[in-house]
């Protein structure tokens, strides 16, 4: 009787064992679902089509050239790389270029709202494409409110700090430290009235945008001029004697930056390195361009295009503001807070700096309306994917633009400006976008590998399972010996020309495994430079160790066949340039603090909230997908992919 208890309750224990095995895996297999490429009912030709290739170079320009342009040139010169700065800005696009070409070749692939948010939906799954698009919603907000407090307190100094003092005087608080020291009510208004204009649709948006990205084009191109007519080149040639009597000269020399060594490179490679690190942040925002792809009236030609010529077009102006600043200029005289208007008045020319006023409020203008713009548009993909609530993905009838998107995030965005500074989550709006740069390269250099699976909803479940037969008809199957020889043969030297099941399963592993190294990689020249650099034996030792794997696993991907489906533009070079963008991103947020790393965990932990609470269970894979407990074995195949774009086009 006691061993028929024990036997029974054993039966039960393990039957509760593999009900809770099967949960388990079936959640897991909710948070991989992947979206599929075809159009949904009722989602096409929803948006209004129509934005060309001019509007979307003017989107990313606008969107890029911000007030850092007048800034970050002067910042990083006095400080960092001095006269090297051009190359600085010259590494720093080449690494833009690495995820910019990823941006490029995706926006043709899926032509629609959302950018890497909907790049990693496609391709990683559910759950990362929710922290991405909610990680890049903050980073909108905080760079909205932050530029649009840069704005007031732009104009306000040209009227000689009025508002500020008004603002002082009426709102005389004790306040956090985290928040600002008044309200700044002129910050709100202008965050109102550019939510107003992107109410009233996407064609009135992109007219004011280039209208003021055009005039801050021309300042630039003045300061640029300007600065190769009265400039020097003997100071990108300077000594210590030079830097003697500039001291001497000087009345406060604390406001004199460091010598190095003078010359061209002051402050050798390494001064390069860091000063190419602090520039990349200053090609930022051309990712707008893919969040207007569902927007876009071809946007297989245009969003390629568009990418390449914005990044072109940023990296001509920095270069040369940058160039001219330094040939106006020694670079340890530059002010970092208005190194422009300086040098304007070293040469004699003191009215230029209201013309550079101009530039900076109108490039400040194009970056407010860009980070609402793209900051909308994330929001309502989330929301119409039911990831976040659905009344956010309402569209105006007339306008066709996401209204309440636009209202909610923007109402979002002017309240912060209202009342929180931003020196302190510049880093975390940095890290959000980071990470949607190098899911966008991952995820398109796991797509490349993945075989062609043109399958609509009513016959997904029938090829699904045709293909099975095929592999399990393969005569290599009976012969269980062979497992590992099949396995390497497979790796290093696939017998099929296209893609398959087997070898995108293959680039998948590798993908992920060579993201990890790259990550020990990062944190390891992060954390400790210096030993590696040094000749450290352990140090060292191992970050040759990861070198060499993930030199090997770069070569197993390359190894495998790509998909040879026709795309309007295809990234050169992967997956080496894929590497390369991917170490780039990642590298940089190691850099960031821990500060930044705990506020990152904050954020991501509410929108988690948001995310197992509601849209888990709204989004149209949960409700449409009848095979969603199908191959447990298999959760990252489960969504087939469409990788042929030209034949769903709008």
């Amino acid at each position: 009787m006691t061993s028929c208890l024990v036997f029974s309750a054993g039966r039960s224990l393990l039957n509760m064992s593999r009900m809770l095995c099967q949960s388990i895996c079936l959640f897991g297999q909710k948070l991989v679902r992947r979206r599929s490429l075809e159009p949904r009912d009722g989602s096409e030709g929803r948006m209004a089509r129509c934005l060309n290739t001019l509007d979307l170079v003017s989107l990313g320009v606008g969107n890029t050239l911000g007030a850092g342009v007048y800034i970050l040139a002067g910042a990083v010169a006095r400080d960092i790389a001095g006269p090297s700065i051009v190359l600085c800005f010259l590494v720093a696009a080449l690494s833009s270029v690495l995820s910019g070409l990823c941006y490029a070749e995706f926006g043709a692939r899926v032509p629609c709202s959302g950018s890497a948010y909907l790049y990693s939906y496609v391709t990683v799954g559910q759950l990362c494409a929710f922290i991405t698009g909610w990680n890049l919603i903050l980073s909108y907000i905080i760079i909205a409110a932050s530029v649009a407090r840069a704005w007031s307190s732009a104009f306000d100094s040209l009227i000689r700090n009025h508002i500020s003092q008004v603002f002082k005087e009426t709102f005389s608080l004790h306040v956090p430290h985290f928040l600002a020291k008044y309200p700044d009510f002129f910050a709100l208004s202008l965050v109102l009235l550019l939510m107003g204009v992107l109410v009233l649709g996407v064609r009135t948006s992109a007219l004011v945008n280039k209208m003021f990205t055009g005039i801050n084009l021309l300042v630039l191109s003045f300061i640029i001029l300007t600065g190769f007519i009265k400039g020097d080149l003997h100071n990108w040639q300077l000594t210590e004697q030079d830097y003697k009597l500039a001291t001497a000269g000087s009345n406060d020399t604390s406001r004199l930056g460091p010598l190095g060594s003078g010359g061209f490179a002051p402050f050798g490679f390494g001064g390069i390195l860091r000063g190419a690190a602090t520039c990349f942040y200053g090609f930022i925002g051309f990712d707008i361009i893919a969040t207007a792809g569902e927007e876009a009236v071809n946007p297989q030609r245009s969003i390629p295009l568009g990418i390449v010529i914005s990044l072109f077009v940023c990296f001509l102006a920095y270069f040369g503001v940058s160039a001219s600043l330094t040939l106006m200029l020694p670079y340890y005289q530059i002010r970092p807070d208005s190194p422009l208007p300086q040098a304007f008045l070293q040469v004699g020319w003191a009215p230029a700096g209201y013309i550079v006023a101009v530039g900076t409020l109108c490039g400040l203008l194009c970056s407010l309306l860009g980070a609402m713009f793209s900051m909308s548009r994330v929001t309502f993909a989330m929301a119409d994917d039911g990831l976040l609530f659905r009344g956010l993905a309402w569209l105006h009838a007339r306008t066709r633009t996401p209204l309440v998107a636009i209202v909610a995030s923007g109402t979002l965005a002017g309240i912060m400006a209202l009342l929180f500074k931003f020196s302190d989550l510049v880093d975390l709006m940095c890290t959000g976008t980071l990470l949607a740069y190098s899911l966008v390269v991952f995820s398109v250099l796991v797509l490349r590998y993945q075989p062609e699976h043109n399958i609509s909803k009513n016959d997904r479940t029938q090829d699904t399972t045709e293909v099975d037969p095929e592999v399990k008809a393969s005569p290599l199957e009976s012969v269980p010996e062979g497992i590992i020889s099949r396995t390497l043969k497979c790796l290093c030297n696939p017998i099929s020309t296209t893609p398959t099941l087997k070898s995108g399963q293959i680039v998948y592993g590798c993908a992920f495994l060579l993201v990890f190294l790259l990550t020990i990689l990062s944190l390891l020249l992060a954390l400790w430079p210096s030993q590696v650099f040094s000749g450290d034996p352990g140090f060292t030792a191992g970050a040759v160790l990861l070198l060499l794997l993930i030199a090997g696993i770069t070569v197993i991907i390359w190894r495998q066949p790509q998909n040879p489906s026709p795309l309007p533009f295809r990234v050169p070079a992967l997956p080496v340039l894929s590497v390369l963008s991917i170490f780039v991103t990642v590298y940089l947020m190691m850099q960031l603090s821990s500060v930044t790393w705990a506020q990152f965990g904050i954020w991501n932990a509410i929108g988690l909230a948001i995310y197992f609470g509601y849209g888990i269970r709204h989004s149209p894979e949960f409700k449409s997908d009848p095979q969603q407990q199908r191959s447990v074995s298999r959760p990252w195949m489960n969504t087939p992919l469409v990788l042929n774009p030209l034949k769903h086009r709008k």
